[in-house]
């Protein structure tokens, strides 16, 4: 590992994208501590932890994913989220709507640039939106607590309307996330590792000081007496979060060998050359992104409900939509396992790898040319995307369970376990395979010993 890490600075272009990396993703953390202009930082985190009560809903998860943004009602409190809404709605226009879809097959390159402008144009929408919401909600605790919002912003009116909060509100948070997504191309582009999942993952990890500091003092150790968690409990959760880990490597990494055999003539004979040649079909073809997205559908639409209360039918909607409950769960794992099977059907062309496979004289053995081996992949594939997505929501949702089962704060158990846990593990694992390609590629050792044989050959 030690080696390895060497290599990575010996490498000029990797060491520079690494480096450019770190340097914006510290960038994006900055605008986390930047509250909104007329926005009391402090008095709005108080009463942000009195409305949550302590407990786990649909505001902390995004809290978490914005690394406190959210509470503090900073610049970039609505994270990506706007962002990855926008690319779901495009990929799903993109699957259901057939002239689009032939359009950017005709036309990869034009049809990327056009999905491009018009995901940057709904995030655009989508983060207005979202940011007047907030702004009401700004509003109304300011009602019960004063102090949130600075009078002279609030003096300001037009027919009673406080329009020059609002529009200080929506503007600089709007800005935060069209910013935090331009950061994200930035990093994908001339950086290391996928610009979005990264920002996530950094948010998610500077939540690790707070969950930590809520663990120790649910431990209870400066006194006698039996803390709401047990050193019993600890252990067990610590043994989940490697379960968790192992879990999420296995799926992830996880592949199904096909195994290929090539025809040549050889003179006026035919003849078979076999080869260790194989199609690697992975059992979670979509990563971490089935998780994402699901999450990010719950959280759009329950955090509207909740911002409009529960008087209202979104906002009774929203009542169920407390992670923890069974409602939540179902629903959860529902859409990770219809995002994966989604994302894998999007991406994944068995008619184009049948094609290829028969203009190289490729088959695999025992199935014929074509058609034959198009059905082949695609149902070989379905049945392991299946295994793969079933999989993925199980360790999304076993937090719940333990937290249930161990009486522990979903808080601690949703960041040690689950959702947070998968898309960390993820993320790292996708970053880590793209600084092995580009050390192989300058003939340098990787991080795997399997890595380095291949290598070496």
């Amino acid at each position: 590992m030690i080696k390895a890490l060497k290599n990575i600075f010996s490498v000029e272009e990797l060491k520079k994208k690494i480096i450019y990396t770190f340097l914006l993703l510290i960038v994006c953390r900055v605008g986390a501590y930047i509250p909104v202009p007329g926005i009391n930082a402090d008095e709005i985190v108080k009463a942000f932890q009195f409305a949550t009560k302590g407990g786990q809903n649909l505001f902390q998860l995004v809290d978490m994913f914005t690394g406190g943004a959210f509470a503090k009602m900073a610049i970039i409190g609505l994270g990506v989220m706007p962002y990855i809404t926008s690319s779901i709605i495009l990929q799903l226009l993109l699957a259901l709507v057939p002239s689009f879809k032939r359009e950017v097959k005709e036309n990869p390159d034009q049809g990327r640039r056009k999905i491009g402008k018009w995901t940057r144009i709904l995030t655009l929408v989508l983060a207005l939106f979202q940011s007047s919401m907030m702004a009401r909600e700004a509003l109304y605790l300011n009602t019960t607590n004063p102090g949130i919002i600075y009078d002279p912003v609030l003096a300001i009116k037009f027919f009673g309307f406080p329009w020059l909060f609002y529009l200080l509100f929506m503007i600089t948070m709007t800005t935060g996330t069209l910013y935090l997504m331009w950061l994200g191309e930035q990093i994908t582009e001339k950086g290391i590792g996928n610009g979005v999942s990264l920002i996530i993952t950094v948010g998610i990890l500077a939540s690790l000081p707070s969950t930590l500091g809520l663990l120790i003092s649910q431990l209870n150790l400066e006194s006698q007496e039996m803390g709401q968690m047990t050193f019993s409990s600890l252990i067990v959760l610590a043994a989940f979060f490697i379960i968790i880990v192992l879990g999420t490597i296995l799926i992830i990494q996880g592949t199904r060998k096909v195994p290929l055999q090539y025809a040549r003539r050889v003179s006026t004979e035919r003849e078979l050359k076999t080869s260790d040649a194989y199609i690697p079909l992975k059992l979670n073809y979509a990563g971490v992104i089935p998780v994402i997205f699901a999450s990010a559908i719950l959280m759009f639409p329950a955090t509207i409900a909740q911002f409009l209360g529960k008087g209202s039918i979104l906002g009774n909607f929203a009542s169920y939509l407390v992670p923890g409950t069974t409602a939540y769960a179902t629903i959860y794992v529902t859409l990770i396992i219809f995002f994966t099977f989604f994302w894998t059907a999007s991406q994944f062309q068995p008619d184009q790898i049948a094609s290829d496979m028969k203009r190289n004289g490729a088959f695999i053995p025992g199935i014929r040319q074509g058609k034959a081996t198009q059905d082949y992949l695609e149902k070989t594939m379905n049945k392991i995307t299946l295994l793969g997505a079933v999989s993925l929501a199980l360790i999304a949702i076993l937090p719940m369970i333990i937290g249930r089962l161990l009486h522990v704060d979903q808080t601690v158990s949703h960041f040690f376990g689950g959702t947070s846990l998968l898309i960390m593990v993820g993320v790292v694992l996708d970053t880590m395979k793209q600084v092995e390609s580009h050390l192989l590629m300058n003939r340098y050792d990787g991080f795997m010993s399997r890595n380095r044989a291949k290598a070496r050959l």
